[in-house]
């Protein structure tokens, strides 16, 4: 009887043991996902709300919250409602590590979507595929999100930054030529991918000076009086918000009329207005909408003062559900962030895997909101393949020439002439 008892002890513990394991695999010997529920999608995010980024990036992060809302009251995707949690990191690397692994081990999200920042999420690309999370959508330009075989679960989302400097730098080299060029970057990899892009288009021997910065450090005195000492007619800045407008104020002073170029990070409009409108206040500099007049950038997106499918969807989602929200660039990147995700997760199935997402993204055909198409394939986890040069004219965006197409190599920059969609719901469907 004793043996018999054991036994039976034993069949009780493999069939508890069973029974575990069918709890854990989401039912009908499906694996379980982390995130995924039958009703939600949990997904996570790092942004500046604080610290020298905060202007305009603080947009960004409402911006998608409100687009899952609206996605969420239409039904949801396949069913279920997706959970957005962020998490502040003032722009500071140690932070965004922190920041991550609690939303990857703590909240156990499905993915990662539209982390900010270069010097931030360099720190955790490595981390995020070594758990294969899904780094989808990556919030800054650096190619280096772009490399499929060694991050198979990272992809980037707006123009990277090389693409950029080749097409900002094909612009001074057509409007200016035999000008002498200075350039003024962050000292990281955000600034460095810009140069190695500029230095693809703009003749060498224009170059007069190349002045860099480190974020936190506000005095750019010195970096200025180089360049107006090198007698720059064209300066192209690799910058955030805060060091376009510490930028502007600084030619101000010297009394410097070189023409402004100004990468895509750094050129919101809206947010330099209420930069240089506080800073004008302290030092007597002027309004912030005078400053800003004629600097020349490039967008993605269209401008939200033309009518297109994008616009008129941002809008309305603006409007009903985030009112309050700025129509700064980081909004719209926000909302396009949340458009693609929408799509992807669509794309991903009805039981979605962290893997089927990946594989939706790289596969190709997710709708473009932008004046460009993507780039993604199994080869390449580049967004944005161009953009479109602007300038500034009162707080808008006003396109210049057509929208522009080039690689990360040594390709030309060519007219993008294709169609877009001129419709756009968000729902996953185009």
């Amino acid at each position: 009887m004793n043996l018999r008892a054991r036994a039976m002890a034993l069949l009780a513990a493999f069939a508890l043991a069973a029974a575990g394991c069918g709890s854990s695999d989401g039912g009908e010997g499906k694996p379980s996902t982390p995130g995924v529920t039958e009703d939600t999608v949990t997904i996570g995010g790092h942004v500046a709300l604080t610290g020298p980024a905060a202007p305009g990036f603080r947009d960004f992060a409402p911006a998608v919250k409100a687009y899952f809302d609206y996605v969420n009251d239409n039904g949801g995707v396949h069913g279920r409602k997706i959970v957005y949690k962020y998490r502040d990191d003032a722009y500071n690397p140690s932070t965004t590590v922190d920041a991550v692994h609690e939303l990857v081990e703590q909240d156990k999200v499905f993915a990662i979507v539209g982390g900010q920042g270069t010097p931030t999420h360099t720190k955790v690309t490595d981390y995020l595929n070594s758990q294969k999370v899904p780094d989808l959508f990556v919030g800054s330009g650096c190619p280096c999100w772009d490399a499929p075989s060694t991050h198979p679960y990272t992809f980037g989302w707006p123009l990277d930054y090389i693409r950029e400097g080749k097409i900002l730098g094909a612009y001074v080299a057509s409007a200016f030529p035999g000008k002498k060029v200075a350039y003024f970057t962050q000292n990281d990899d955000f600034g460095k991918s810009g140069v190695e892009g500029l230095d693809r288009t703009v003749p060498a021997s224009s170059v007069v000076t190349r002045q860099t910065y480190e974020p936190g450090n506000l005095d750019i005195t010195p970096q200025m009086t180089a360049i107006d000492n090198a007698k720059a007619d064209v300066i192209i800045a690799y910058t955030i918000p805060t060091y376009t407008a510490q930028l502007r104020l600084a030619q101000i002073k010297l009394g410097n009329t070189a023409q402004l170029v100004v990468s895509y990070p750094g050129a919101d409009p809206l947010t330099l207005s209420q930069l240089l409108n506080s800073y004008a206040a302290q030092s007597g500099s002027g309004s912030g909408d005078a400053l800003i007049q004629g600097m020349v950038t490039d967008t993605f997106l269209p401008p939200l003062s033309g009518s297109s499918g994008w616009s008129d969807l941002f809008m309305k989602v603006r409007d009903h559900y985030a009112p309050s929200l700025p129509e700064s660039a980081l909004a719209q990147y926000g909302m396009g962030v949340a458009f693609s995700f929408t799509q992807a997760l669509q794309k991903a199935g009805k039981n979605p895997t962290r893997q089927s997402i990946v594989d939706a993204v790289q596969s190709g055909g997710l709708t473009s909101p932008g004046l460009v198409p993507y780039a993604y394939s199994a080869q390449s986890h580049a967004g944005f393949s161009g953009s479109q040069v602007a300038e500034i004219k009162g707080t808008e965006l006003t396109l210049q020439g057509k929208p522009l197409t080039t690689d990360d190599g040594k390709g030309p920059v060519t007219a993008y002439t294709g169609d877009l969609p001129t419709a756009l719901n968000g729902l996953g469907t185009g």
